[in-house]
Parts: C-alpha cells; structure tokens; sequence
C-alpha cells in the first residue's frame, strides 16, 4: 500500500494526521495544503463509515485513532447517521491557490 510520507517520520505523520483529523471532525472544514488534505481524507472517510454503523467495537476502533471522547461522540452520534444513506464520498476537496510563503498548494478540507 503507498501512501504520502509528508517528509516526517512515521510518528510525527500519524500524530500530524490525528491532529486534523480530529480538527476536521470538530470544525467540519480546515484549510492545509493538498498533500495532507489527501491524507486526511482517507483517513476521515474510513473513520466515518465505521460510525454509521453505531456498536462498541466501532467505536473502540475509532476511538485508536481520535483522542478526544467529545469528537468521537459527535461522530457517531451526528457525523454517521447523518451519512448513513452514502455509500462514499464523504468529504470534498476545494482548491485555494498558492501559499504565500512557499507557494505550497493550499486547499479546504470540509464535510459534506
């Protein structure tokens, strides 16, 4: 399986990735760079489908990835049941433009 390393080591990269994840779950939008939106995505996708489905193993398995037990609540209590009817396909990508300071390719990140 080939995923994007992020130029970070491999601890870095999972808490880098919890951290958005957790940031996009609470928020429902953040603004990063198209490399880590691609990461996060994929990541927030799998989390989700497995809160539309509510039961204690899910959970616990969800609950691996998100430190925080507020956001986990709001997952399967809001996030998953309001995707239930989706096969897929639960965030989107929308393009910004450059950052200023080294023209890294900014996107947001959001819910639909």
């Amino acid at each position: 399986m080939r995923y994007n390393k992020l130029s970070r080591h491999q601890d870095h990269r999972r808490s880098l990735l919890r951290n958005q994840v957790v940031a996009l779950l609470s928020k429902e939008r953040i603004v990063t760079t198209e490399a880590r939106a691609k990461s996060v995505a994929s990541m927030t996708e799998k989390l989700i489908t497995l809160a539309k489905e509510p039961s204690l193993h899910h959970r616990r398995l969800c609950r691996q990835v998100i430190n925080d037990e507020d956001v986990v609540k709001k997952l399967f209590d809001t996030v998953g049941p309001r995707f239930q009817s989706r096969g897929g396909g639960y965030t989107r990508i929308a393009k910004l433009g450059p950052r200023q300071g080294d023209a890294a390719p900014m996107v947001v990140l959001e819910l639909l």
